[in-house]
């Protein structure tokens, strides 16, 4: 059976002045898919996941997401999406309870529905026990559990990540993308941004920006396949240094 794609691409364009950020980009994404958006800094990633979350409007191009239009309705993308950002947008002064109390009334539930479901899923996420902790003097792996946890608490049907694992060791790089996984598994759709090529190996399909232009796209088997590469990262050497010459 065809799955749904939860966002579709055509042309995207997005200009300032006269650099263009994202240069006709064009793919879709299916519904409990983890879509990686890889490149290196300044590719251009952080800028179309803003557009495809509603917070910035392409120069030209058709987006869809959850079949709202980027245009004319990017107020209801909000309310249907999660979002983690790369600076993890958390109170360092309040509790690791009292974030979550507060985004989770920002979402519209209820008192009730936040109190049942914050003391399930900081079971779940192994977070009870710095439940009465300021944010500030936390560990970033624990932010980051906390800022996946908010993303994903009024159930939306696509999360926007990005470069959530920035920062940290690979141990923890890991156990968040056990996280993403196990969020898929439940149809939940994953788009993730990450300068990281390793972590391509870890989503359904990856798409590769260099210079705001999307230049693969596909399984990550399919590329190495396709670039005759042993690994993510020598596919991305490859894509550089084509892109260089």
């Amino acid at each position: 059976m065809l799955k749904k794609n939860v966002i579709e691409v055509k042309d995207l364009v997005k200009k300032f002045g006269d650099f263009v950020a994202n240069d006709h980009l064009t793919f879709s994404v299916q519904k409990g898919e983890i879509f990686g958006f890889l490149g290196a800094n300044g590719a251009g990633k952080t800028t179309a996941m803003k557009i495809l979350c509603g917070l910035l409007t392409p120069t030209s191009g058709e987006v869809y997401v959850n079949g709202y239009n980027v245009y004319t309705q990017s107020e209801l993308i909000k309310k249907n999406i999660g979002y983690m950002s790369q600076k993890f947008s958390l109170y360092d002064d309040l509790t690791t309870f009292e974030n979550i109390q507060f985004f989770a009334t920002i979402y519209g539930l209820s008192k009730k529905q936040i109190i049942e479901k914050t003391t399930i899923l900081l079971e779940e996420f192994k977070l009870y026990d710095i439940k009465n902790h300021l944010v500030g003097d936390i560990p970033l792996g624990w932010k980051q559990k906390i800022a996946f946890l908010i993303a994903t608490f009024h159930n939306p049907s696509v999360v926007f990540l990005d470069e959530p694992t920035g920062g940290v060791d690979p141990i923890t790089r890991r156990q968040f993308w056990e996280l993403i996984h196990r969020a898929a598994a439940s149809g939940t759709t994953l788009f993730v941004t990450t300068h990281y090529m390793d972590e391509a190996e870890y989503c359904d399909r990856v798409s590769i920006l260099s210079e705001g232009k999307l230049v693969a796209l596909g399984t990550p088997d399919d590329l190495k396949n396709q670039y005759k590469a042993p690994s993510m990262d020598e596919v991305f050497y490859k894509i550089a240094r084509n892109a260089d010459v």
